[in-house]
């Protein structure tokens, strides 16, 4: 499985450099999940630009990384824009479970405000 990690303070950047996330990669990715979920990175940004097709254990490992960091960090999927995975994330209804947005940009942001917005309400408690 190839792919680039970019390690900030804030976040991190998993870039999936594959044109498939599918059985056979599944296991890897959600190994490689479980591997940053426990060396701490609180906010995850999965970008997966260079993905064309998903299959069923894919959408299983992307719902793995999404559980490991409900209640923990926020977990943002940018860039599924492929026609084939949108139709997918679309027939499984995923996008009103998973945070997804279309640029890498956008999924920065996102953590940004989020962790702004958890800081406000750890502060009111």
């Amino acid at each position: 499985m190839k792919f680039t990690l970019d390690k900030n303070e804030d976040f991190s950047v998993f870039k999936l450099n594959e044109e498939n996330l599918n059985s056979i990669m599944a296991p890897n990715l959600k190994s490689e999940f479980i591997f940053l979920r426990n060396e701490g990175v609180r906010n995850l940004i999965l970008d997966m630009t260079d993905v064309k097709y998903v299959d069923s254990s894919g959408l299983s490992s992307i719902l793995t990384a999404n559980r490991l960091w409900n209640g923990y960090g926020t977990f943002v999927v940018c860039g599924a824009v492929h026609p084939s995975v949108k139709k997918l994330i679309e027939i499984s209804h995923l996008g009103s479970i998973l945070t997804l947005v279309p640029t890498l940009e956008e999924a920065r942001e996102y953590i940004f405000l989020d962790s702004i917005e958890r800081q406000l309400k750890s502060e009111e408690e």
